[in-house]
């Protein structure tokens, strides 16, 4: 029996993929072998010796700490596209807030009282919220994967000139993006060509500030800038003032802070992007999915900090070992496998900058005393993270 800790309430659908009879899944248990979590902050918290993998219902990891993680060879998985589409239409909605004064205006019509003759009033006073279209204008998007390239789609087909950076894009990315769109080879053609600009990157040491006075300097007067990824990509204070001064026509963010809140003209929604029935329904899944399949197989898929790696069983049992990417190592596991007389039947080995992956199909008779020989002659080797027999 292996055991599933939940660090919030995650969909049923994704916990229902883990048979009863083989998982105990829940907020409570003990000695968890794996933990799902969504928002959860697991930064300060103890790892049990046996937890082996943690999944994050999201895209996001910025809630785990991954490199205390990877040393103690857990290894984390996210959802990647998940929820691109319903981050997507928001995305979509809070290009349309940037351009209109809908939020302004309800705000307004709650105001006007019952003995006023409302359609007339507001016949009078929607001038003062009066926006642009979108059709036209040109959108930058910086960071062009699951969600951006959706975005990019969309606004074409909206009557938008789409620019899109990212030095970063994959292969099959690229590939479902329309031809329409164009390929900004820099940040700053971005800033300097663009009415909108809609962030789609993670938080990280180059991303970090991005939308500060310097970089706001070089866009075009009036810019309307999304964020959607993560609230520390902008620097308030910078916005604040260009908001003030008009040099921004519109700041939208799905991250508020306490910052954030006490800007004039900060268009605040709470966190909304994933936050749909189908969203947490399909990041449930995907995270249950890939949980079960390396806890029974020792294959990873849409992992952080690990290799993407697959080897169809050919035998009973399975060597996962996680190891330092270093070189020799394949050798020593082979030498210590191999010294209990053990045959390996397929094997595979991947890597992702100072970690690896190697698993091992073995044949023949195998007692407790092999296994417990083989972990032990291994985890002596230097660079050894964990290994378990499947």
């Amino acid at each position: 029996m292996k055991n599933i800790k939940l660090m919030n309430k995650i969909a049923a659908v994704g916990t229902d993929r883990f048979d009863k009879a083989a998982y105990n899944v829940g907020e409570d248990v003990a000695a968890a072998d794996a933990i799902m979590v969504r928002s959860a902050v697991l930064h300060d918290m103890e790892f049990n010796p046996e937890l082996l993998a943690i999944a994050r219902a999201g895209a996001g990891v910025n809630n785990i700490p991954i490199d205390r993680c990877s040393d103690a060879g857990i290894v984390v998985f996210n959802t990647p596209g998940a929820n691109a589409n319903a981050v997507k239409e928001l995305v979509i909605c809070a290009l349309v807030l940037a351009s209109r004064g809908v939020v302004g205006g309800i705000e307004w019509v709650k105001t006007l009282t019952d003995d006023q003759d409302v359609a007339k009033v507001v016949e009078k006073g929607k001038g003062a919220y009066g926006g642009r279209e979108l059709a036209g204008k040109t959108l930058g998007i910086v960071g062009l994967g699951a969600i951006g390239g959706m975005v990019a789609n969309v606004a074409t087909h909206m009557g938008m000139d789409v620019i899109g950076y990212d030095p970063f894009i994959t292969v099959d990315a690229a590939w479902r993006l329309s031809r329409s769109v164009q390929h900004a080879k820099t940040l700053d053609e971005i800033y300097e060509k663009c009415d909108y600009i809609t962030l789609h990157v993670p938080s990280l040491d180059s991303t970090r500030g991005m939308i500060c006075e310097a970089n706001i300097a070089k866009m075009k007067d009036g810019v309307r800038i999304l964020n959607l990824a993560r609230a520390d990509l902008a620097v308030v204070p910078d916005v604040a003032k260009a908001l003030e001064s008009g040099k921004l026509g519109a700041y939208v963010t799905d991250f508020p802070t306490n910052e954030t809140i006490k800007v004039p003209g900060i268009i605040n929604m709470p966190h909304l992007g994933a936050s749909t029935e189908e969203a947490e329904d399909n990041c449930a899944v995907m995270a249950a999915d890939q949980l079960r399949e390396y806890l029974e197989t020792g294959c990873i898929r849409n992992s952080v900090n690990y290799p993407a790696i697959d080897l169809p069983v050919s035998s009973n049992v399975r060597l996962s070992v996680l190891h330092k990417n270093i070189p020799n190592i394949i050798a020593q596991l082979s030498v210590v496998i191999s010294g209990r007389g053990l045959n390996i039947e397929g094997m595979a080995n991947k890597s992702r900058g100072d970690n690896a992956c190697s698993l091992f199909d073995i044949s023949g008779d195998i007692t407790d005393s092999d296994k417990a020989a083989v972990i032990a002659g291994i985890s002596a080797i230097k660079g050894i993270s964990r290994v378990r027999f499947i």
